[in-house]
């Protein structure tokens, strides 16, 4: 009966969205969740220095393994993640089995671990579906080593790292002439600022929602504000983490990461805590709405009760008249007289109308 009656409801309210409640909120750590391999990996390489830098695209994991000796910093991205993949390019450049089950994980939370001289980060890039409004994640994983950057994507089609690879291609550009920490440092940079854009976009949406209520509250503004405050759910439970990601590498200690790298993370963890008061204000700002929404409804309500009041009052005296002449007495005024029933309509519209400006003269409405 219960399922019937959703059933029915989606088709009643199809702006409440409850598919994407399940999708927020179907992470559960005590279950080992399965990973779909991916159909195709691309794998490119970039090597460089401060004279020159080289890319080129792979066919097998296993030709990456000469990066890591070769006097040059290496950055191996792969898009795509497969199970073998990840275990023979982890055995090889020393990542620990911990943070090769974290790469192929699925709904992790934004992490920073260091096991064998190696620093791993993980976070969730964000993307903003423009069609159903939503807000989409992917996980990237990033590696540091000794000359070295690995980064795992789930996703191909969608990169964000395409500004790094410009400026690899100039030459004498910070990026060619700092280490791979500083490489890494503008990977998690990157992923940081483009939270910012998804923000915006639900800013917008949040601008326009108000506008909405204000002119015309209904029931389709009620569910705009609850699909939204699904989103910043997940704005939220995907930056929160990142700010404790970045503080990790602020109090590590470890040789791979060069002092003056150091400031340039305390700009990262300031930007990722001015996006969390963001999401805090916008979280605000929803619940701003949710009250405007209900004094809107109750002053609608009061708006309809108010002239439901007044008809009653202006009606009520011609209730009472016609009342009194429809009373069975063979003695009634006016009744016998040839006026009188022009008399009692007349009374019946001039009382009323004597209402009406005794209720303007109050301010009544």
């Amino acid at each position: 009966m219960i399922s019937e009656t959703k059933k029915y409801l989606q088709f009643i309210f199809p702006f409440f969205n409850t598919k994407r409640t399940k999708e927020i909120f179907r992470v559960n750590p005590t279950v080992l969740p399965v990973r779909e391999e991916a159909t195709e990996v691309e794998i490119y390489v970039y090597d460089y220095n401060a004279e020159e830098v080289k890319e080129y695209e792979l066919d097998k994991v296993e030709e990456t393994f000469t990066c890591r000796d070769n006097n040059k910093i290496s950055w191996i991205n792969i898009d795509g993640l497969r199970k073998t993949d990840v275990e023979n390019i982890s055995k090889h450049f020393g990542v620990h089995l911990l943070l090769m089950e974290d790469i192929l994980s699925i709904g992790q939370r934004p992490k920073m671990d260091e096991i064998d001289n190696v620093l791993f980060c993980l976070l969730n890039m964000l993307y903003f579906n423009d069609l159903n409004g939503a807000v989409e994640s992917e996980q990237i994983s990033i590696v540091l080593g000794k000359n070295f950057v690995i980064s795992f994507q789930e996703d191909k089609s969608r990169d964000v790292f395409n500004q790094i690879r410009d400026k690899l291609r100039i030459a004498n550009s910070k990026l060619r002439i700092s280490g791979a920490d500083y490489l890494c440092y503008a990977m998690i940079d990157l992923v940081v600022d483009h939270y910012y854009i998804v923000m915006e976009k639900l800013g917008e949406r949040i601008e326009q929602l108000e506008e909405e209520i204000i002119r015309y509250g209904n029931s389709r503004s009620l569910a705009r504000i609850n699909n939204l405050r699904k989103e910043l759910i997940v704005l939220k439970r995907n930056m929160a983490p990142v700010r404790d990601m970045v503080n990790g590498f602020l109090r590590s200690e470890s040789d791979l990461l060069q002092d003056r790298t150091t400031k340039y993370f305390k700009d990262v963890y300031d930007h990722i805590v001015q996006a969390n008061d963001l999401v805090e204000n916008y979280r605000d700002m929803i619940m701003t709405l949710q009250d405007l929404y209900m004094n809107k409804v109750n002053l609608r309500l009061n708006e309809v009760m108010k002239v439901m009041a007044i008809v009653t009052c202006l009606l009520a005296p011609a209730a009472v008249i016609g009342g009194v002449f429809g009373m069975n007495f063979e003695v009634i005024p006016l009744t016998h007289q040839q006026d009188g029933f022009f008399i009692a309509v007349g009374l019946m519209f001039i009382i009323p109308l004597w209402m009406v400006w005794i209720f303007k003269k109050r301010g009544w409405f």
